[in-house]
């Protein structure tokens, strides 16, 4: 099993900024992408932002400039830094991380979720 552990959610104002950081335990031998999504209330979950183990990001158009993902591969642990946040950023978030377990069987995991809460 893999266990996914989020944090850094809140209650924030808009414009101000938050971390959110996920990190991955369990039985890993190699993890090939993270990412965070979100959710909000009456809306269906969405890619915010993801990360491969090579270093290539991808991001949604609605975040593009304002948050940063990046993510450290010797602790399986991914952060998602958002700044300039907005009331429509109002969302539970979501980490995702896929990969290999060390019985050699592919994993895709997800994370509790984290409340992020932008007031206007």
């Amino acid at each position: 099993q893999v266990q996914l552990v989020e944090s850094g959610g809140g209650l924030v104002q808009a414009g101000g900024s938050l971390r959110l950081s996920c990190a991955a335990s369990g039985s890993i031998f190699t993890i090939n992408a993270m990412g965070w999504y979100r959710q909000a209330p009456g809306k269906q979950r969405e890619l915010v932002a993801t990360v491969t183990s090579g270093g290539t990001m991808n991001y949604a158009d609605s975040v593009k400039g304002r948050f940063t993902i990046s993510g450290d591969n010797a602790k399986n642990t991914v952060y998602l830094q958002m700044n300039s946040l907005k009331p429509e950023d109002t969302a539970v978030y979501y980490c995702r991380a896929e990969g290999m377990h060390t019985t050699y069987n592919y994993f895709l995991s997800w994370g509790q979720g984290t409340q992020v809460t932008v007031s206007s």
